[in-house]
């Protein structure tokens, strides 16, 4: 007769103990090999790993397997679920990431090296990374339901133990990657295709002087070239994406995502290790395991300043259950149960793709004022230290120049024993960049450029009346040519004056006023609307009557409204005649404009630099609306 394993084992007692244990020392290890405590690493990696290991064999001696994977599937599924909704919860800012995660450079770069396959690629996902997006939010949110409540083990554990190797192989190539190493790439260039025929000439003349460049094969088809680069480094894993730098300040660095990675693959390993005794959740079980998934799961919704999860792991929870409890021949079953919560997550994608996320985290959110994220950043500190290095055991030693302790050693004297090596800049405080990068948003517009649209605003006239500066007339006295230069630049070494007579103070163009800006406009003003697209090729036409008619109504009521768009200025112009749309229109870096939103076009409300409301094409609201709730 086979044995009926219970959660109890030998002893329930015993058992619940070497579970804290075993996450205990789990706890330790990992923690150990955080930076914060490098001093103590040893303690803590040491005793850590003895506590794992002792638990480990006391539960499986006690027959403990079934708890401790108990335990895992809980956890497990909560973090699942949870972090699968932040994914889903804005799918094209995770389709981003794995857009970086797919350049040639990035995480192809691996399989290059590893398998010694330069022409290896993953660029072609590149346009289906929304697609793989979504997928991977749906398949993380159904396995997180379906390990809590027992469904189709054997294949969720195997799926879980296949997803968290690959996304721990993700993160420890992001934690690993040094961008100054080198890997051979391999491409092959058509000379059917014009752009790539051209790319493939430009190779060709760069491999006569770039020993880094090396034509492979050249035919009438096609150009192979390998090259030495660089690796593409992602310096950010995107595993809780914007959600962290906007609850508690920053998000993961790529170590502390490897460890958590290696943390829930530990977990994970528990679970699959005990896939043949775990069964379906009775009755009995769900009434336990659901209310603490629960509870765990607002711990982490509290962390993210976000309760969204908790409504939507209780109805995804209680309606795989109710599908399975039906009994139906189709989809009475747990296959039933991954497709109920397949349709919840989809329903949950789908509106936030269609009207932007539910929560959000980034830097333009509704209610934050503008001016105070460009300064909350941290320049760091760095120091210059020397770098000595001892010629017989080859240890180094790190000094400060400037410091008693350096010039108390004397060791640029001792030649015979040390050997300065070189000098680094080491990072004291950690740099963090502020969550508005005023490089980066610098709504501009050349000055040659400008069209009566903008040329109307007040904040441009300003700006322009620095554009004639005091200047000189020169006249060369030998060949009578006449010059026109700023009086700052004026000198007598380049302009001698047996060589150069001055003829008389004029008004010159001033060069370092190329383009006005209105961001200082946009973070001041009393009221202004601001229009955004990400790119006036993809721009959306559907939506194209209702902001004609809002900048109407915006210009009748003087209220200022302005189009900020990732494109050139001749894309610009073009647009604007096509669509007969006269509305002062300025340049900024796409990236930048796609924190801004995902949609395009969309809509920014801003008061005294406060964003007062946010809406996608989709959800344009009146001018009426927008006078009567946001702008009073």
């Amino acid at each position: 007769m086979k044995a009926t394993h219970t959660i109890s084992g030998h002893s329930f007692l015993l058992n619940a103990l070497f579970v804290i244990l075993n996450l205990g020392g789990l706890t330790l290890t990992t923690i150990g090999f955080h930076e914060h405590f490098e001093a103590h690493k040893l303690l803590f990696v040491c005793i850590g790993i003895g506590l794992m290991l002792f638990s480990a064999v006391a539960l499986i001696f006690f027959k403990g397997r079934l708890m401790i994977a108990t335990v895992s599937r809980v956890i497990v599924g909560s973090l699942f679920i949870v972090s699968g909704l932040i994914k889903a919860n804005d799918p094209v800012g995770f389709s981003y990431k794995l857009e970086e995660y797919f350049e040639d450079g990035a995480l192809a770069y691996r399989i290059k090296e590893f398998f010694g396959s330069p022409g290896f690629s993953l660029e072609y996902f590149i346009q289906h990374a929304l697609l793989l997006s979504v997928l991977i939010c749906i398949a993380e949110i159904v396995l997180g339901v379906l390990v809590i409540i027992g469904g189709k083990v054997k294949l969720v554990s195997w799926s879980l133990v296949i997803m968290m190797l690959f996304f721990t192989f993700l993160t420890w190539h992001t934690s690993t990657c040094d961008g100054k190493k080198k890997f051979v790439d391999r491409d092959t260039y058509s000379l059917e295709i014009p752009k790539e025929a051209q790319l493939s000439d430009t190779k060709i003349d760069e491999a006569k002087t770039n020993k880094d460049i090396k034509i492979i094969s050249k035919n009438s088809k096609e150009v192979v070239v390998e090259e030495l680069k660089s690796p593409q480094c992602v310096t950010d894993c995107g595993c809780f994406g914007d959600a962290m730098k906007g609850s508690v300040g920053r998000s993961l660095t790529p170590k502390e995502s490897l460890w958590k990675d290696i943390v829930l693959l530990y977990l994970v390993i528990w679970i699959f290790a005990a896939q043949g005794l775990v069964k379906a959740n009775n009755v009995r079980q769900n009434w336990i395991y659901i209310p603490i998934s629960i509870l765990l799961i607002s711990g982490l919704s509290w962390v993210f300043n976000w309760y969204f999860p908790i409504l939507f792991s209780i109805i995804a929870l209680l309606a795989s259950l109710w599908i399975y409890r039906i009994r139906n021949k189709f989809i009475g079953n747990h296959y039933g149960s991954a497709l109920i919560v397949t349709l919840l997550c989809s329903i949950f994608i789908w509106f936030v793709l269609k009207y932007d996320p539910l929560r959000d985290y980034r830097a333009y959110a509704t209610g934050n004022y503008l001016p105070e994220l460009t300064k909350n950043g941290n320049p760091g500190k760095f120091q210059s230290l020397l770098v000595y290095k001892n010629l017989k055991t080859g240890a180094t030693k790190e000094y400060d120049g400037s410091s008693k302790e350096f010039m108390d050693s004397k060791i640029w004297e001792k030649t015979k024993e040390w050997k300065y090596e070189t000098m680094i800049n080491k990072e004291i405080i950690p740099m963090i960049l502020p969550s508005i990068d005023t490089a980066q948003f610098n709504p501009v517009r050349e000055i040659n450029q400008l069209s009566a649209d903008e040329l109307s605003m007040e904040v441009v006239k300003k700006q322009l009346k620095n554009r004639k500066i005091t200047g000189l007339l020169l006249e060369d006295i030998l060949t009578k040519e006449k010059i026109e230069i700023s009086e700052i630049e004026y000198n007598v070494e380049s302009y001698p004056i047996d060589t150069y007579a001055v003829l008389d103070t004029i008004e010159v163009e001033n060069p370092d006023l190329t383009e006005v800006s209105i961001r200082n406009f946009l973070f001041t003003a009393p009221k202004v609307l601001v229009l955004v697209s990400k790119s006036l090729k993809e721009f959306d036409l559907d939506h194209l009557a209702e902001i004609k008619t809002l900048v109407s109504k915006a210009k009748k009521a003087n209220v200022p409204i302005v189009f900020i768009v990732g494109s050139s200025s001749d894309e610009i112009e073009s647009f604007k005649k096509k669509h007969n749309l006269h509305v002062p229109m300025f340049m900024n870096d796409g990236t930048e404009l796609k924190v801004i939103s995902r949609a395009n076009p969309a809509l920014m409300v801003l008061k005294h630099g406060r964003v007062k409301g946010k809406y996608t094409g989709n959800s344009l609201p009146t001018f009426n609306w927008i006078q009567t709730n946001l702008l009073k």
